[in-house]
């Protein structure tokens, strides 16, 4: 079942990395190349953007931006849930940490820098930590 009290989601959010490097590229056209795995795609105006491992990008000679890696919190939140993003958002920017964020059906997905996100995933775990007391 999905989580919509705030001290509960803090408490058990859960911050999970994955290994991989993630980048984001726009295809003007809208169109995937064929064979390029996603974890996501946003149509825009200016086209599709797709955000994807850095390998299939490099395999692929696609331009990309933003060496980034994904922290899932493995709390399963409530889409309807008020205030989560701003206090995940909030730690990391006074952290000075940049971050975007995916809500998926199940989790919210943070892409942060590659350089960051051992900081990251401390500022992350300080939140669940302040949450128990």
């Amino acid at each position: 079942m999905s989580e919509r009290d705030l001290v509960k989601l803090c408490a058990t959010l859960s911050p999970v990395m994955a290994d991989s490097v993630y980048v984001y590229c726009s295809f003007a056209d809208f169109v995937l190349p064929i064979g390029l795995p996603t974890v996501c795609t946003i149509s825009e105006r200016e086209g599709l953007t797709a955000v994807v491992q850095r390998e299939d990008a490099q395999r692929l000679s696609l331009p990309y931006t933003f060496d980034a890696r994904l922290i899932t919190l493995s709390v399963h939140s409530s889409l309807e849930a008020v205030g989560f993003m701003a206090v995940i958002s909030r730690k990391l920017a006074d952290a000075g940490i940049p971050c975007n964020v995916i809500a998926g059906y199940y989790h919210d997905h943070i892409l942060v820098p590659v350089e960051r996100a051992d900081n990251a995933m401390a500022s992350l775990r300080e939140i669940a930590d302040l949450s128990d007391e």
